[in-house]
């Protein structure tokens, strides 16, 4: 299994070559040079598997032996996995049930993926890609320095996961005042000496901005070991896909059946694992992609134009992690789209590059019919606002007895949209309701519930440094901090 780039001017690389860039050296991200194929055998043998066997199965036919030996991998994923990590869940679900679906009514299903440390889905992933880190930089005798871009949880969950990681330092950059609370406490309260956080004068755009620029500095980035921790890097992605086969087996009997997920989607990299994981044969109906008032990605899924806004036009939302209007793992599924013609993606992504615009609909471009291809790979969107979303954690409350938090929230709102009776609908919970207290009290009255062990988490002394939108600041801040 070798990874090639999305711009096709890179050399193909073995996944421990790629995890700790993100980016490629052409500017592109990664992805198999072929996916991998699950049979309806595999599936069914699959069906008897705990989660972290299920991530096993999925994990092997991604990385080859001779480069991460499979008894080294189990380990890692045995390592990651555990009840005791992954513990928080609500009365009814089992807390040795990694990822459980919550059913909310005949065919509606939440798929609860923020019982982690966090408290937020993207620990699912970050969890795993720590201890991966650890392994390969133990392995080669290297250290790096992490590099990444907040709008709220990924900054949590890769501090939580890298915190004390020997050989890792993180710098996490996040939109000043621009993320919850609870968000912000859970980040700059961290005391360990290899955690770095800076806001930036902005939004995240500017932040995912920044991170770029930097690691597109190839001497810079080599220099100085810089590494990426956000969804470009594609051991995110991987560990992404492994909850989409649990969600489809645990609501299935049979393999013939198919299933419909929801997906809140800001950066495009939790949707983009569906998209892979139906690629590699998990019999996916629908993907529905949710956004909030930043509707980058609904505008793509019902025009065919994708038009990142700049950051003056970026919303400042109810629901803060998904306010990014430049999804950087779009290029991934457009790679596809285009029948991997990185030619194409070469030329589409320097128009967004430079600040504008491409339409696979309207323009020459469907004279070979990309846009049509999104219907074939059953792709849907829709959006939601504020007002929207409170009155679906209403709903959620009453009808189902589930407080949600309002991304999840924007994710019911557009499943229920796009819903079919006779399929099941599991809609992908973000993050849960007490890193949105704010929101959560102003749409019910009462504030959510919180595991005890993060009482008084916002009254706690904080450590984070200010910047301007500033490449090289931030190049100066790295250097200053690690010599």
């Amino acid at each position: 299994m070798k990874y090639i780039s999305t711009r096709g001017q890179s050399p193909a690389l073995s996944f421990s070559e790629i995890l700790l860039g993100g980016l490629a050296p052409d500017g592109g991200l990664y992805l198999p040079e072929s996916y991998p194929q699950f049979n309806d055998a595999d599936l069914s043998e699959m069906r008897n598997m705990n989660y972290g066997e299920l991530a096993f199965a999925i994990l092997t036919r991604l990385i080859d032996e001779n480069d991460i030996p499979a008894t080294d991998l189990k380990a890692i994923i045995d390592k990651t996995y555990r009840a005791d990590v992954y513990g928080y869940t609500r009365d009814s679900q089992n807390a040795e049930d990694i990822a459980p679906t919550l059913k909310l009514e005949y065919n509606l299903y939440l798929l609860s993926l923020s019982n982690g440390p966090t408290l937020a889905f993207k620990d699912m992933a970050m969890q795993l890609l720590g201890n991966l880190f650890e392994y390969v930089l133990a392995k080669t005798g290297k250290t790096t320095n992490i590099l990444g871009a907040t709008s709220g949880d990924t900054g949590a969950a890769a501090e939580y996961a890298m915190r004390g990681k020997k050989g890792i330092s993180v710098f996490m950059l996040s939109p000043h005042k621009k993320m919850s609370r609870f968000q912000s406490a859970q980040m700059f309260s961290l005391k360990d000496s290899n955690i770095h956080n800076i806001a930036v004068k902005g939004v995240f755009d500017d932040c995912q901005d920044m991170v770029k620029a930097v690691s597109n500095d190839h001497a810079f980035k080599s220099q100085h070991k810089i590494g990426a921790i956000n969804s470009i890097n594609w051991g995110r992605i991987i560990a992404q896909v492994v909850y989409y086969f649990k969600g489809y087996l645990a609501v299935t009997k049979n393999n013939s059946e198919k299933v419909s997920f929801a997906v809140p989607s800001g950066n495009f990299g939790n949707v983009c694992a569906g998209h892979i994981a139906r690629m590699m044969g998990l019999p996916i109906e629908k993907l529905v992609v949710a956004t909030n008032e930043n509707d980058v990605l609904d505008e793509f899924f019902k025009t065919g134009v994708y038009r990142p806004r700049g950051s003056s036009n970026t919303y400042h939302t109810s629901s803060p992690s998904m306010d990014i209007s430049k999804a950087s793992n779009f290029e991934r599924f457009v790679f596809d789209l285009v029948g991997r013609d990185a030619t194409k993606v070469r030329e589409l992504w320097n128009k967004v590059d430079n600040g504008g615009a491409f339409d696979l609909n309207m323009s020459e471009l469907n004279a070979v019919g990309y846009f049509t291809k999104v219907t074939s790979y059953g792709f849907v969107s829709g959006n939601s606002n504020h007002a929207n979303r409170m009155h679906t954690i209403r709903v959620a409350y009453n009808n189902y007895g589930v407080t949600i938090d309002t991304h999840t929230a924007d994710g019911l709102k557009v499943a229920l949209e796009h819903r079919d009776v006779n399929t099941p609908m599991l809609v992908l919970e973000t993050a849960l309701p007490v890193k949105f207290e704010d929101a959560i009290v102003e749409a019910l009255g009462s504030k959510p519930t919180r595991p005890a062990s993060l009482n008084g988490l916002e009254d706690l002394p904080q450590r984070f440094d200010v910047m301007d939108f500033d490449v090289a600041a931030i190049k100066q801040y790295i250097v200053d901090k690690t010599t």
